[in-house]
């Protein structure tokens, strides 16, 4: 897509709701990860500083990833049922899609103006100021810009929650949307004196003991695929399972990037099933095919090398469709 990056006119935004002391409502996507959260907690965080009447959210199911319920700001998010539709703000976060904001995109319409905060390719552009850059390596990027143009000074608790997106979605700065901006970003943020190898260690080295026994069993029904597109691993877990081994659904999402480490396949896929038989997809590509491709042509999206979508097809039906897809 075009980059479109209103950042003065969503900054004028912003600053006007917090001097009038306006209502503004942030919300990251459905099952957030480091990165919409971050964002929205530093933002809301930054906002309310400003002088802003802040609710910060996420739709539902509204339950925190353990591995992020230890982020500054994260006691203040509010259920998304009790948000006013009415907000004379609304600020939407790492979505690349309204769909993405499940009941809270309807805020777009009822709030009196809204604002997109985004960074992936595959975001069609929505919200009356969108702030949308795919080359930023990740939503809290765009976020710092915003806090800057509010005059808002990083410390440990803005910085935390922004290193943590930064860190999260570049994979420890080893993908390659990291670029020079990147590390200078997280200079800026180290230089405010957050640990950041226990952010790190929070973010990645940590699980509880159940983690070994379903990483076992999933990696081993992996699948290698050399003829489909330019190769294929496949697995697949469901939420069940997950439980099964004492762990929260939301584990399931470290497991991509587990599997994307085989070196005979161009894209990872793993397929996690929820609880009313639908199935969520999530891809890497090592960088022959652009996943955000096969993503967009199935209802989802996300960026060339990492992406995703939804599926009601049974699981070898959702099989079968990735297939044809990459082999297109």
């Amino acid at each position: 897509m075009t980059v479109d990056v209103q950042v003065p006119t969503a900054v004028g935004l912003l600053s006007a709701a917090a001097a009038a002391g306006a209502t503004v409502v942030l919300s990251g996507h459905v099952q957030p990860d480091a990165d919409a959260l971050g964002s929205t907690l530093a933002l809301a965080e930054g906002l309310r500083r400003c002088g802003a009447r802040v609710v910060a959210t996420f739709p539902e199911p509204f339950v925190l990833p353990q591995s992020l319920r230890w982020l500054p700001g994260a006691d203040r998010l509010v259920h998304p049922g009790t948000v006013p539709a009415d907000a004379d703000l609304f600020v939407s976060l790492d979505a690349a899609s309204p769909g993405r904001l499940g009941a809270l995109a309807g805020l777009l319409e009822s709030a009196g103006r809204s604002i997109v905060v985004d960074h992936h390719a595959s975001n069609p552009g929505f919200g009356d100021v969108p702030v949308v850059d795919p080359h930023a390596a990740a939503t809290v990027v765009l976020v710092a810009d915003l806090l800057e143009g509010l005059g808002v000074d990083l410390d440990g608790q803005l910085a935390t929650c922004l290193y943590a997106g930064l860190a999260a979605d570049t994979g420890s700065f080893r993908f390659g949307n990291t670029d020079p901006g990147t590390h200078e970003l997280a200079a800026r943020l180290l230089r405010t004196g957050i640990d950041h190898a226990a952010i790190s260690q929070r973010l990645f080295d940590t699980a509880p003991f159940g983690w070994l026994g379903l990483l076992s069993a999933v990696t081993g029904r992996a699948v290698l695929e050399p003829d489909v597109g330019a190769g294929l691993v496949l697995t697949w877990s469901t939420a069940a399972e997950a439980r099964e081994h004492g762990l929260a659904p939301d584990q399931l999402e470290a497991l991509v990037d587990v599997v994307r480490a085989t070196a005979e396949a161009d894209v990872a896929a793993v397929l996690k099933g929820a609880d009313d038989g639908s199935w969520v997809v999530s891809m890497r590509s090592r960088g022959a095919t652009d996943v955000a491709r096969v993503a967009m042509a199935l209802g989802g999206g996300g960026h060339r090398a990492a992406a995703g979508y939804s599926s009601r097809l049974d699981r070898e039906g959702t099989i079968a469709q990735l297939r044809a897809e990459l082999a297109r």
